[in-house]
This record gives C-alpha cells, structure tokens and sequence, in this order.
C-alpha cells in the first residue's frame, strides 16, 4: 500500500516547490520509500526533488504524453514506493485551455489523488476562505483534502487563518509554515538554480525537511489515500549490443528526462557520463549526447578546458553522431556572450551566442521534420518546449536545418535543428513519448553510421 498526494497552489510562486523537496526528505528521514513526481516539462526542480526523495523524478506532461502514458509511468514508479508525490506547476487550475483539460486539477483527476493546497498567506487573513472555498467549489470532481499555509508571519496571523478556514470550509489545516529566509532558493532567469550547480543543495533541503517535520502533519499526510497503485512493466527490448553514449552530466549541463535516459538503456545502450569542466577528453564513445542547462553560467572553466573543447570538435568533425540540446547547442556553438563578455567555445557549430535579458523562447513548441533530417522514422510532427534566453548571432546562411518550427521560436522563428557533420543541435527539447520515440531514431542512426565506418 502506499500514499499519494498531489501539491498544487493557488498560484504559481507559492512556495510549493519548497514544501515538495521538504516533505520528500522528511519522509525519506523517516526511513520511507519516496517518489517524486513534477507536471509539465520542468528540468530543475526535478533535479531537486530527485536529490530531496533519493530517487530519479518523473515528469507528467499533457502536451506530449497521452493519458494512458501518464498513468502508466505513474503507475510504474509509484507503485514500489511508500508515498508518491506530485509537484504541480503554476496554480491548480491554470493550464493553456480555457475550459482545462491540461490543468494540475485534470492530472489530479485522472491519477485519482487527493489534492494538497499550499497558499501563500502573505497579507491576507480572513479573506483566505473564499480562497480555499472557491478552490475547492470550482471543480466537484478535484478533491482538495487539506491545505498547507505558507510564509506565515506568527502565532496570531496563524490562528486568524486557520479560524477563517475552519469556520467557512470543512477542508483541514495540515501545516502552517512559518516564514523564514532559510526556505529561500536562489532564483535566475528560468527559475530556481538547479541543485546540480550548488554544493549548498543538501544544506538547504535538509533545512527544509527540519521546518516541514515542525509545522506539517506528517502523520497525516502519510496515511492520506492509501492504496494499491496498478503497475504497468514497459517491455524491454534489450536488443542493441555494443553502443556507448558519452553524456554531458555536471554542474553546466544536467536537463535530462530520467525516462529517456532509461529509454537509452532498455535499448541496451550503455551510457557513459563526462564532465565538460574538468574531463580532458570525451570517454571512448559511439555517440555524444550533451542536454540543456546554464554553460552560461560556468564559462570561464568551460573556455578553459581547451583539450576537452578540441576533441569535441575533432570528434563531431570526424563524423561522431551526436544529439544536442539548448545548452548542448550553445556549448557547441563559436562563443557565448554574456554580460558583455566572450569565451571561446566548442566552434563546430558556425554561430555566436548571445545571452540575452528577456526570454527569447519560452513554452512549447511544434516542429516539423525538413527532408534534411538524418534520423529515420521521424514523427511528421512533434511536440517539445523551449526555454532559452539567449539567441544565435552570426549564423552560416548556408546551414542546413532538421526541424521547421510551427510553434515556438527555435533558432531563427522558423527553423531548429541545425545540422553539421552527423551532429543534430537544437533550442526544442524533446521527450521519448508514443508520438515521438527519438531515442530510438537516434540509436538506430548511431547503428548505421557505425556500419558504415
């Protein structure tokens, strides 16, 4: 039997993703088994709620998965655990439909979990009921079984909220957490910095955990919706023998979806990870695979390690396929500009970065593949997101590109995917779905290449 809770708030930047990372480390204090789940195509706090659980994070996204996949990668990760936990984004009922269908409250609904509200009570007391109220009268069908107040600033602004709450709903108050600045993450341009980049992570989430375990009834929390959760066992097809990819994992890049990683390895493909700071040279390889993440924000040790940025090029050069992302993009382009300076980079790709202070592109996206694509059995079209605040300057007007962009921004608002050599760079981020199995194509074209060489 195992617990599940759904964290949603009544808007976005109340501090839930916070109470998720405590909650999960509470929990994993008390020697319990936990799975941390996030809504929609967030990369970094993942990567927190990964550190703050002790287990890998799955996203559930309604713009590339379908039910049936949402509820069989639920399934298949919640099922061994003691209790799963679902981080939503933004507020409960926000999504992209008026009428929702793709909203925190619709996973909710179709994965059957009670919702635990976390409002933030900045500057209101009484007037927290209607909130709660309307939340909750909104949608019969969304159960909100509790609520968690946040950024509390004493004892009596405690009680005047809890007594509004108590008075006009039948919802429970489970925790009233104080606000301190120890509970302060550090945010940048695309939202909280990723654990991966501060030694300070596990400082901070067992701060959190300490707070959570004060001021939250966790023994409440633990036994909400108990229940079987059905498995569903992916196959596994554990049919390509002797391919290694390198992959970029450190302090610079790290926005993985664990899942594709996985998808990587039931494909029998053995998956071998570098550091782009301090590694001389790339591990013997089949195929680079370099994610997303802020290379903009580790320039002068990426520039410096010039033996690791000359084998890269070298590699690609000499054909080495390769599959690169956002960051990956950057890192591989000529330079990167950032608060006015320059550093020299990888230089494969024949462009300039420049990092700008608005976002350039942002949400998702919709690519179709160009005839120049070099994988095979590509989807006629594809679901992704973006999320970059920079842009390429300077770019050859004679590069070739994999995708036209039909939603989104991409390189240049028409086009993504720039292609050199066996080397496919893009600003959209995919996910291996039903709709779109890009691990696959890129094994597949890492096979042929291999035959050929």
């Amino acid at each position: 039997m195992a617990s599940s809770i759904y964290l949603s708030a009544a808007h976005k930047s109340s501090g839930k993703t916070v109470v998720s990372l405590g909650l999960c480390a509470a929990f994993k204090a008390k020697s319990l088994n936990v799975q941390a789940f996030k809504k929609g195509p967030d990369y970094i706090d993942p990567i927190w709620l990964s550190q703050a659980s002790g287990n890998p994070c799955y996203n559930l996204d309604f713009y590339n998965m379908s039910e049936d996949e949402i509820i069989q990668l639920y399934g298949q990760y919640a099922s061994n655990c003691d209790i799963a936990i679902i981080e939503g984004n933004k507020g409960l009922y926000d999504g992209m439909n008026v009428t929702g269908g793709d909203a925190n409250a619709d996973l909710a609904k179709l994965l059957n979990l009670p919702v635990i509200l976390v409002v933030d009570a900045t500057g209101i007391t009484r007037g927290v009921a209607p909130l709660v109220k309307g939340y909750q009268v909104f949608d019969a069908d969304v159960h909100i079984a509790g609520v968690v107040l946040n950024k509390i600033a004493g004892d009596r602004h405690e009680s005047k909220l809890v007594q509004a709450i108590e008075h006009y709903t039948d919802i429970p108050v489970l925790g009233a957490i104080r606000r301190s600045t120890e509970l302060i993450i550090d945010e940048r341009h695309l939202g909280l910095m990723p654990a991966n980049e501060t030694p300070e992570s596990q400082k901070f989430i067992d701060t959190a955990a300490k707070h959570i375990a004060d001021q939250v009834d966790l023994d409440r929390l633990i036994n909400f919706n108990q229940k079987t959760i059905k498995s569903s066992t992916p196959v596994i097809n554990n049919t390509t023998s002797s391919i290694t990819v390198a992959v970029a994992k450190d302090s610079a890049f790290g926005f993985y979806y664990q899942d594709d990683l996985n998808a990587f390895e039931s494909l029998g493909v053995d998956l071998v990870y570098f550091d782009t700071l301090t590694d001389a040279q790339l591990p013997k390889a089949d195929a680079l695979f370099i994610g997303g993440g802020f290379p903009e924000m580790q320039l002068e040790a990426l520039s410096a390690n010039q033996s690791l940025l000359t084998d890269i090029k070298a590699q690609i050069k000499a054909g080495l396929p390769t599959y690169a992302e956002c960051g990956g993009l950057m890192y591989l382009s000529r330079q990167i500009t950032h608060q006015g300076k320059s550093h020299k980079l990888v230089g494969v790709i024949e462009a300039d970065t420049l990092m700008t202070s608005k976002p350039i592109g942002r949400g998702y996206v919709q690519l179709a593949p160009t005839g120049n694509h070099p994988w095979s059995k590509v989807a006629k079209q594809i679901s992704a997101h973006e999320f970059h605040y920079s842009k390429l300057e300077n770019i050859n007007p004679k590069t070739h590109y994999a995708y036209e962009v039909l939603r989104g921004v991409g390189v240049d608002n028409k086009r993504d995917g720039i292609l050199i050599h066996n080397l496919l760079a893009t600003y959209s981020h995919l996910r291996n779905v039903g709709s779109n199995h890009w691990v696959e194509q890129f094994v597949n074209f890492i096979k042929d290449i291999k035959k050929t060489s």
